[in-house]
């Protein structure tokens, strides 16, 4: 099995199948890190983040796994897209700002228990940085030096962050939520319920590959843009 960077490099070089095998080997991972947080524009945002991997691939020094840097360019990516969306000059205010203030609308995931939907609510309106904490925590099961790599923090801090996370979460369930039994449902078993959230969201990633698989009989939107060294 080739390596993450060789085929980075390969689809740099102009080489479109180990792009397409590049972005089917992390199409489910991306696709749920982006869909409870930007929606409908979720291919775009994971064509743009796959484009500027290619983009930024010489100031990769190799320091953390492919992984690592895929997620932290997706982070980066969704920080772009809000302030092109709201017409910002400046950097988003990530100390304080969620994804649920910067796109209040319903969310299009959909939950299987009513303990997954609460968790998914209250997870929206976390600030940005530690609702993604706690996702690469829970569903990519990062390491701290991993989840710091993403976050471009000291590694010292994400245990604390992580337990303020986790503080923060319990107290927006308590405040969107009317029933006392889901809340100590969902908070008795977190890691549990975080766990099947992520497994529900891959499942729909996989759903939404194969329907676009369908629909576009193998091109389309699903498809990685192409390399920008392959034009030139």
């Amino acid at each position: 099995m080739s390596d993450d960077f060789e085929l980075l490099d390969a689809w740099r070089n102009g080489d479109l199948q180990a792009g397409s095998k590049l972005f089917d080997r992390h199409f489910e991972s991306i696709h749920r890190f982006l869909r409870n947080k930007v929606g409908d524009d979720t291919d775009e945002v994971m064509q743009r983040t796959l484009l500027a991997c290619v983009e930024t691939r010489d100031r990769f020094r190799g320091a953390s796994t492919f992984r690592t840097y895929l997620f932290g360019v997706a982070r980066l990516e969704l920080l772009a897209h809000y302030r092109r969306r709201r017409k910002l000059n400046n950097e988003l205010d990530i100390e304080s700002k969620s994804f649920f203030d910067l796109d209040p609308s319903p969310s299009t995931v959909v939950a299987k228990h009513n303990e997954q939907k609460l968790l998914h609510e209250a997870l929206r309106r976390l600030p940005i940085d530690l609702q993604i904490a706690l996702e690469l925590h829970y569903w990519e099961n990062m390491s701290a030096t991993e989840v710091a790599t993403v976050l471009e923090i000291p590694s010292g801090t994400v245990k604390s962050r992580l337990r303020r996370a986790k503080e923060m979460l319990r107290e927006i369930m308590e405040s969107i939520t009317l029933s006392k039994t889901q809340l100590e449902s969902t908070m008795g078993d977190l890691d549990g319920w975080a766990k099947q959230l992520g497994e529900t969201l891959r499942e729909g990633a996989a759903v939404s590959r194969m329907t676009a698989k369908d629909d576009n009989d193998g091109g389309g939107a699903d498809e990685p843009p192409a390399s920008p060294a392959a034009a030139t």
